[in-house]
C-alpha cells in the first residue's frame, strides 16, 4: 500500500520568504498525518531575500522540515534535483512555494498511486493571465507535437510519483519541464488529474513568458532525439538445464 511508505515532499524555493509560513502550514493540514511518515525539503534556490532565515526557523520548530541551500541561483531543475537526491521517501511529491499549488490535492494525488507511478497535476480555472494562459497552451502543444506526448499541462509542477523510477532519470537544466517524459521513458505509468490554481498571493512569478516559450526549445529536440535512441529490450538468461534440456530435443529430432 502506498500510504505505508514515507512521503518526501520537495518544494524550490526562490525569494519567496513571504508565503513559506503559510505554505507549511497548508502541507501540515493536508499530509502532516501521513501514515508513512513525511519529511519536507525546502531547497533555497539562492534566495536574496529572507527565505533562507524564514526556512530555518521553520525547522527548528518542525523536525519533519530539512533545508538545503544551493550555493548559488541554479534554477529550478538544478533545485528539484538536488532536493530529489537527498529525498529519503518511497514517495515523492513536488510542488512550488508560491502557494499556487494548493497542498490540499496532494492526498488525492497520492491516492491515485495505487494505479500509477507518476501523477501529474493539471490546473484547471487558471488563475493567470491571458498571456501567460496562451504561451502555456502554446507551449504544451508545441513540446507534445514534437515528443509524441500527450500530457495536457506541463507546467503544472504539482506531482507525485516513486522513487524508484526518479532514481534513474538523470536531470538537465530546463528538464524537469518533461519529467512526465523522462519518467515514461523509465517504463513508469504516468496519468493525469485535474487540481485546483490560486492566484499568486506575494511577488511575482521569477519565469516569464520568454521562458516558456523560447528557453525549452533546444530541449524539446533533445527529449525527442532521447525517444528515438532509447533502448527498449527484453533479455533472460538461460539456466544450464534449460540448455541442456534444448539439447536434448535437438537429438532427439535429429534420430532416425
Amino acid at each position: 500500500m502506498a500510504t505505508a511508505a514515507l512521503l518526501s515532499l520537495v518544494i524550490p524555493v526562490h525569494d519567496e520568504a513571504e508565503s513559506l509560513e503559510a505554505l507549511q502550514r497548508e502541507l501540515d493540514a493536508a499530509v502532516g498525518s501521513w501514515p508513512g511518515g513525511l519529511e519536507i525539503l525546502f531547497v533555497d534556490d539562492g534566495s536574496r531575500d529572507a527565505s533562507r532565515a524564514c526556512l530555518q526557523a521553520i525547522a527548528e520548530k518542525d523536525p519533519r522540515v530539512r533545508v538545503l541551500a544551493l550555493d548559488a541561483q541554479h534554477g529550478q531543475s538544478a533545485a528539484l534535483d538536488a532536493g530529489f537526491r537527498a529525498a529519503r521517501g518511497e514517495l515523492i511529491a513536488m510542488l512550488d512555494a508560491d502557494l499556487q499549488n494548493d497542498p490540499a490535492d496532494l492526498p488525492r494525488l497520492l491516492a491515485a498511486l495505487e494505479h500509477a507511478d507518476v501523477v501529474c497535476g493539471v490546473r484547471v480555472a487558471r488563475r493567470d493571465g491571458f498571456v501567460r494562459r496562451a504561451a502555456s497552451r502554446i507551449a504544451n502543444a508545441f513540446r507534445n507535437a514534437v515528443t509524441g506526448e500527450s500530457v495536457r499541462d506541463v507546467g503544472c509542477s504539482l506531482r507525485v510519483m516513486r522513487s524508484r523510477q526518479l532514481a534513474r532519470v538523470k536531470l538537465h537544466r530546463g528538464m524537469h519541464r518533461f519529467l512526465p517524459t523522462l519518467l515514461a521513458l523509465e517504463d513508469a505509468r504516468v496519468i493525469e488529474l485535474p487540481v485546483a490554481h490560486r492566484p499568486r498571493r506575494h511577488g511575482r512569478s521569477k519565469y516569464g513568458i520568454a521562458d516558456r516559450l523560447f528557453a525549452g526549445l533546444v530541449d524539446v529536440f533533445a527529449v525527442r532525439w532521447m525517444k528515438s535512441r532509447r533502448l527498449a529490450y527484453r533479455v533472460c538468461e538461460l539456466d544450464r538445464d534449460s540448455a541442456s534440456n534444448a539439447r536434448t530435443a535437438s537429438e532427439a529430432r535429429s534420430e532416425p
